[in-house]
């Protein structure tokens, strides 16, 4: 059922700062401590390790190494050269051994571009420059310091993070949200980071705070997590003008836009950015990589990685390189990859199935939950919605989900757009609390799809109208450039027939 943990406006006062509540949210079943009982270690290094050139949004980066090449680890092989996009690097020592399309972690299930690396056992790491005390650095060599590590969102949007340390045409931002509160079930990666690195996930906001001049910065953390509440609040005790805000345990609290209500009481209008209203977002975990890129000279080559689910015997978290395969990582926490008949990347409200256990993990990969046959429950039937407005009342957006639906199910891709589909931040609540199990986010991907597909028909009908007219203008020129041409000519040539009887006279009379 749906639960709103504050109630409408202000309830709750934590030290010097008020935390306000934003609409709708749910309590689902946690499943966190089964995999913060063993401490983290390091995945081991596979056979090959499948880097995609796209992990992140925005175009993919382009491959700057050629089969047969020696890499060492952090070496970049492939280059953005898109504004939107992020470069990648090899994640350890090792012979380029192909590049070639293979499966990758996506909704859809289709293969991508990937470079293969054949670990030379060594690990070798590439010697990279650092920078000293970046406070004598612009904040735009910082970005452009950040860009170069491959540094992107890692709490699971792959946003290249460059991009959201520029503060625009802002002299600076008010305020610097550090996001560390890991809603979704059975993800606890960032728990562990915190945990073990609360001084470094410090030193990372204050790089992010120089890049941005934010005047004010705030790290929260729901208080499920009291150990790396702790640890952050211990690690900042003396830090001036860093707040660590513990809040109240809701999903999907850890969404932008919801995070932001809860420590500002602001929001973010509808087609807006954060940005707008003076607050930037980043991950905890983007926070301790950029620390790892300014201050040790180290790009983004492995992450923290949550193993669990009833298909591992040993669920925890794994520090992963980039590129290991999935199946390595169950083999690692004591699972069978044959015995696994469902795995999702990412938590069960907004994770997605993955079609492969030789899918690689990739920079946005933060959860990989294993399923046996026992775990699988069959879908219950869907049955006719009977507008109870449970969903209503769980949508953390403030959207009419069930207006939505229905305009979705009879396809009328205007009214979906009238009613705001593309707030919609698919976090899965609706579907969660409905009594008559609709899969309703499906009905709305569905609908951003359709919408998206019409608009890019749309976009090349236009491409294409141009191009006609154009090749019309272009005829037409020509043709009038052709006709001037003649008549030019045929000036020309009645001139110098007219001259030609002058002349002959003057020849006579001589």
């Amino acid at each position: 059922m749906s639960a709103n943990l504050f109630h409408d406006g202000v309830d709750i006062l934590h030290g010097q700062r008020r935390l306000w509540s934003f609409h709708g949210g749910v309590h689902p079943p946690q499943h966190k401590h089964e995999s913060t009982n063993l401490p983290v270690i390091r995945a081991e290094l596979p056979e090959r390790l499948i880097l995609p050139l796209h992990q992140h949004i925005g175009e993919p980066a382009e491959p700057i190494v050629q089969v047969g090449d020696k890499v060492l680890k952090g070496q970049m092989i492939g280059r953005a050269h898109e504004f939107l996009s992020a470069p990648v690097h090899a994640s350890t020592s090792g012979t380029i051994v192909d590049i070639g399309e293979y499966a990758v972690p996506h909704p859809s299930g289709l293969n991508a571009t990937c470079i293969v690396i054949e670990p030379d056992g060594e690990d070798r790491g590439l010697e990279h420059p650092r920078v000293g005390d970046y406070l004598q650095l612009a904040p735009s060599a910082l970005r452009n310091l950040i860009r170069e590590a491959g540094i992107v969102g890692l709490g699971g949007a792959g946003f290249p993070s460059y991009i959201k340390l520029n503060p625009g045409k802002l002299d600076g931002i008010d305020t610097l949200i550090l996001n560390g509160i890991e809603c979704e079930p059975y993800i606890t990666c960032d728990d562990m980071l915190m945990r073990e690195y609360p001084r470094e996930i410090i030193a990372g906001l204050r790089v992010m705070q120089h890049a941005l001049q934010a005047r004010v910065c705030v790290l929260a953390i729901e208080d499920n997590k009291p150990e790396a509440f702790r640890a952050l609040h211990d690690a900042a005790l003396h830090e001036a003008g860093i707040e660590v805000i513990l809040c109240p345990t809701i999903y999907p609290q850890g969404s932008e836009k919801q995070l932001i209500k809860v420590i500002t009481g602001k929001e973010v209008p509808a087609n807006g950015l954060a940005i707008h209203i003076g607050i930037v977002c980043h991950n905890v975990a983007t926070a301790l990589a950029v620390h790892h890129a300014v201050e040790h000279g180290r790009p983004l080559v492995s992450r923290y990685v949550t193993v669990t689910g009833a298909g591992v015997s040993q669920p925890r978290n794994l520090d992963v390189a980039f590129g290991t395969p999935v199946r390595d990582l169950i083999i690692q926490c004591g699972g069978d990859p044959a015995a696994v008949k469902r795995l999702i990347m990412g938590g069960p409200m907004m994770g997605y199935a993955l079609h492969s256990h030789a899918v690689p993990v990739i920079k946005t990969t933060n959860c990989i939950i294993a399923a046996t046959e026992a775990d699988i429950v069959p879908p219950r039937p869907v049955m006719p919605c009977i507008r109870c407005g449970a969903c209503a009342d769980a949508c953390p957006v403030m959207l009419l989900p069930q207006q939505l639906y229905w305009y979705a199910h009879t396809n009328d891709l205007d009214k979906v757009q009238e009613y705001n589909l593309f707030d919609c931040i698919e976090c899965g609540c609706c579907s969660y609390v409905c009594p008559s199990n609709i899969p309703l986010v499906q009905y709305y991907r569905y609908a951003k799809g359709a919408i998206w597909t019409k608009e890019r028909e749309h976009e090349q009908a236009d491409i294409a109208r141009q191009r006609h007219e154009f090749r019309l203008d272009r005829l037409a020129r020509e043709k009038a450039e052709r006709e001037a041409r003649r008549r030019l000519k045929k000036a020309s040539l009645a001139k110098n027939q007219d001259k030609t009887p002058h002349t002959e006279e003057a020849v006579d009379n001589d």
